[in-house]
């Protein structure tokens, strides 16, 4: 875009729908990271999950290998993340330049995960502030915002308004000729 041309700023409707989708994608590739990081340290691919499904089920839900709670575990960081995404999308918007949406979106998994592991899941989910790999986990979060920073290339790109005068007729018209 041109200096002089006005900049439009984006609704929260679609900040927020490209947010969901970073947040998701974020969120699956935090679960991915925590998982395949669980497999290298000989632990089981879904410890990580059913940490997190210890929030529903208490200890129950720790066990090594899928089952019925690791579904509740996955949808938890699912939903939880995916909506963050939202929430940062929708407040950002595109009010700050790229490079520094990517730090914001940085910072903001990063304060999220300690925030989260180190104050409100040892009351909420003490099993998962007790035996999650800090390490591992904030790792994950840095790559959940990585991809989250990338969320402006999902918003929608303002019409640009052509001149009548400078417009090219269709080629396919230009072919056909006259009728």
């Amino acid at each position: 875009m041109d200096a002089a041309t006005p900049r439009v700023p984006v609704a929260a409707l679609p900040a927020a729908l490209a947010g969901l989708q970073s947040g998701m994608v974020g969120a699956l590739c935090l679960v991915m990271w925590l998982g395949v990081l669980a497999e290298w340290q000989q632990r089981n691919f879904w410890i990580p999950v059913n940490l997190m499904a210890s929030a529903f089920y208490g200890p129950r839900a720790i066990r090594s290998g899928f089952a019925g709670e690791t579904l509740s575990g996955l949808a938890a960081y699912i939903a939880l993340y995916t909506l963050l995404g939202a929430a940062l999308a929708t407040v950002l918007r595109d009010r700050a330049s790229r490079p520094r949406t990517f730090l914001i979106a940085l910072a903001f998994a990063l304060a999220w995960y300690y925030l989260t592991f180190r104050l409100l899941w040892k009351s909420v989910i003490p099993l998962a502030a007790l035996l999650h790999v800090e390490r591992t986990t904030a790792v994950g979060h840095l790559i959940y915002g990585v991809v989250l920073g990338g969320y402006p290339s999902r918003l929608p790109r303002p019409a640009v308004e052509q001149d009548p005068e400078t417009e090219q007729p269709p080629a396919a018209d230009a072919a056909n000729g006259p009728s």
